[in-house]
Parts: structure tokens; sequence; C-alpha cells
């Protein structure tokens, strides 16, 4: 309802207690995203800046692009789809394995905040065995990236871990640079000289993948759980064709999206819509507000999963720094709902004991109970 009335006051709205600038509406917000000439990340003010330092995602135009080539094509349509897939699969079961025969679990910490971890770190061929280390340093990346108020001792620890994950990093590029293996790590470090990154540089970028690999595909399957569970005919709909839980899973990212906005910082002074922004100003793109935008989208505010442009939502993003691994958490999320659901009869969640999805940068469940039949 705030994000409503937004729209209809303003294409710009200023926001004095963050000293920023919302952008709410669909069409405004693709097109601040895809002027990475007007509209940059590279800024001091930037949380992922702060928390991350210098990455693909903080950084704009050839250097951007330099940093995130080496990692592109193990996020491609057709890797994704030919082995990582079946990789996914054979994890989720091994989760559900956990706690099917007991009848009912709390998701989010016995499967959706645990499955991410176990692909990312699939991916880039690491040891499962870091999944509890990781769990940890992402809750504190989580409150770092969303600390718009500027909160010292967050970002501090946010700090404090990120340069914990960069060491962990350090020391898994050792032994695969004398010994090559199959995943994503070793790939970058062996990458051939004209797309080969520092040890500093696969670091950082590493971290910022783990992070929207991690912290994003777990909102991703808990808000469509959610969603679902609000719509009984849309549940079974996807119960008597699973193969519509792609298109839940994009509706979900348009209505219930894990991540609510995109930065930017005016890279020089600039009349946007009649509104003056100042060099180094902050516009904060209201991803959520853009996707229940009604010029784009027919009654935005109702979960649709037979909507016909759901795919024009901007939850992913848009432009040079359009997510990179938009699709692997997309399929991911659609595995995990069609293993619970084909796996544990009469799944269904249980809203009474369950929280509505919360926060302000990212959204979720904060709990998610499910019952079964065993």
């Amino acid at each position: 309802p705030i994000y409503r009335r937004m729209r209809e006051r303003a294409p710009l709205v200023w926001v004095e207690p963050l000293g920023m600038w919302y952008a709410t509406a669909h069409a405004q917000v693709r097109a601040i995203l895809a002027a990475p000439d007007l509209f940059i990340t590279a800024s001091v003010a930037s949380t992922i800046f702060d928390t991350f330092g210098a990455h693909m995602l903080t950084l704009d135009g050839a250097d951007q692009g330099r940093q995130k080539k080496p990692f592109r094509s193990a996020f491609s349509r057709e890797r994704v789809s030919r082995h990582v897939a079946p990789a996914v699969n054979a994890l989720a079961d091994g989760l559900i394995d956990g706690f099917a025969d007991k009848g009912e679990a709390e998701l989010r910490a016995a499967f959706a905040s645990r499955l991410p971890i176990q692909v990312i770190l699939m991916v880039f061929g690491m040891s499962l065995e870091q999944e509890t280390r990781l769990r940890d340093w992402y809750d504190s990346f989580e409150l770092a990236l969303a600390n718009f108020i500027g909160d010292g001792e967050i970002a501090a620890a946010g700090r404090r871990d990120a340069a914990l994950f960069r060491t962990l990093i350090a020391d898994e590029i050792a032994p695969v640079r004398r010994r090559p293996t199959g995943g994503l790590l070793s790939e970058v470090v062996h990458a051939r000289q004209a797309e080969r990154l520092t040890d500093e540089e696969i670091a950082a970028n590493a971290q910022i993948i783990f992070f929207g690999g991690i912290s994003t595909v777990e909102a991703l399957i808990l808000d469509a759980l959610w969603a679902l569970a609000l719509d009984p005919a849309a549940t079974a709909s996807v119960r008597r064709e699973p193969e519509r839980l792609g298109a839940a899973i994009e509706e979900t990212v348009r209505w219930a999206g894990p991540v609510q906005s995109a930065t930017r910082h005016a890279a020089r002074d600039i009349d946007l819509h009649g509104v003056a922004i100042g060099s180094g100003e902050i516009v904060n793109c209201i991803l959520a507000a853009a996707n229940r935008d009604p010029v784009m989208f027919a009654e935005p505010d109702r979960f649709d999963i037979s909507r016909p442009n759901a795919a024009d939502q901007v939850g992913f993003g848009a432009g040079p720094h359009f997510c990179l691994g938009a699709h692997l958490a997309k399929v991911e999320a659609t595995i995990a709902l069609g293993r619970l659901f084909s796996r544990l009869p009469d799944f269904r969640v249980d809203l009474a004991r369950s929280e509505a999805p919360s926060g302000y940068e990212f959204r979720q469940p904060r709990r998610l109970m499910a019952t079964w039949e065993r």
C-alpha cells in the first residue's frame, strides 16, 4: 500500500529519513537499471561496497564485464539444465530424507536455508562441510546489505564476516591451483590468461555469487510456498500439472520478490521526469513496487500463476547488472517445490504456525511449518 501511494504521488519520491530517492514505476525502474552511464553502482555510499568491496556488482563498464565474464558459463541455461539440475534433485531428496518420516517440519531450517548453500558449494566444487559456517556468515551479510540507516555495529559485523569468507576462498584456491577440479572455482582459477582474475578478485566475486545464490533462493522457496498456501486453487493446479511450477515461481518473483530493491547512484546531475537529481545522490529502484505496477500488470496485487506476462517482472534486476544466477535460482526453487509435493503425501503449509513474509530489503517468512501424511 505504501508503494502504491508513492507510484500515484510522483515519478520519484524523496525519502528524507534515508536520504535517497525512491523509483517505484515499472518503466522507470527498468530504464534506470538499463542506463549504467547515468546511474552507477560504484559508490562508497553503497552498502554492498561497504560490506564486500569491489566486485561485479559494485563496478561499472568494462571492469564490471571483465570480472563477471569468467563466471558466466557456469550459470548458462544449458549447463544448469544438463549438469546442475540433476544434482539439485539429489540434494533436495537428501534433505527431505532427513525429515520425511516425521510428518511435519519447519521448512526454513530443515530445507529452504540448507538447499541453496549445498547447491552453491557444489557448483563451486567445495565441500558441503562448509554449510554451517556459511549459514552464520550470510545472516550477518543480509543485515549489513539492508543497513540503509548506517548502524555501525551491523556494518562492522558484515565486514568482519566478509573478511572471514575471503580467507576461506583463499584457502580453497591454493589446492585447486595445484590440482584442477571440476568446480567453478577451479575453472576461474585456471581461466585462460585473457580472462584470468587475481585471487582477490576471485574471492570478492565468489562472495557476492554465494550471497545471491543462498539468500535469494532460500527466500524464493519460502515465498512460493507461502503464496501457494494462500491460493488452494493454484496449489491444486501445480499438483495436477507439475510443469506449471515454473510459472508459479515466476509469479512469486513478481508478487513476493525475495529482493525488494536495487540501489543506484547518479553519475552526474540529471533531470529525470522533471525531477532534479544531484550528482552522487542515491536512487533506490524499488523492484517490489515496479512488480505491482498496474500499468504493466493487471490486478497486480493478485497472485496468478496463469499471468501471461509474469516474466516481465524485474525481481532479478535489469541491464548489465541483471542477476547472474537468475535462471539457476528459478530452476532450483522449481525443483525444491516439486520434490516436496511429489515426495510428501498431502503436503501442505500450516499457515497458523507459520509467519508471513517480512523484511524491508530481503523478504521471506522467518518460519514456515508444513505437515504431511507419514
